[in-house]
């Protein structure tokens, strides 16, 4: 187990270290990051931090999360070329989107895609949606 860093939260040192475990290879770029409950055994930790790490490293880029899938590590060559690629905007859902949500046909969500690229050649594509949120 990782030495902690007093100070610093501890979702944000296994985020480290699972991000320093991406960037040397030690898990390659496409591969799916260990089970939360491996995580949580590893870290001695609540599931509730090892998911906040691994939120973190979703938003700084360093992995994706499928549906069906699961979590896999991204490649930082492949962050710097996301940037230009994503694209969000507002949806009606569909039958399976608002069966997945438990909401009615019709209903705002936003759609957010993300094109992933190696180069100029699109690798990933990953669409993501989430309900509009409601005005306060």
């Amino acid at each position: 187990m990782p030495t902690p860093h007093y100070g610093q939260p501890r979702y944000r040192t296994i985020a480290d270290e699972l991000r320093n475990r991406i960037e040397s290879g030690e898990i390659p770029p496409g591969s799916l990051l260990p089970a939360e409950s491996a995580l949580t055994v590893e870290f001695r930790v609540a599931r509730g931090t090892v998911r906040k790490a691994i939120t973190a490293l979703r938003d700084e880029g360093y992995a994706a999360t499928e549906h069906g899938r699961g979590t896999y590590a991204t490649s930082p060559a492949r962050i710097n070329a996301r940037d230009s690629g994503d694209r969000q905007q507002k949806v009606q859902a569909d039958a399976r989107l608002a069966a997945l949500f438990r909401v009615d046909i019709g209903t705002d969500l936003i759609e957010h895609q993300t094109v992933i690229k190696q180069g100029e050649q699109v690798n990933t594509v990953i669409i993501t949606y989430r309900l509009q949120p409601s005005d306060p």
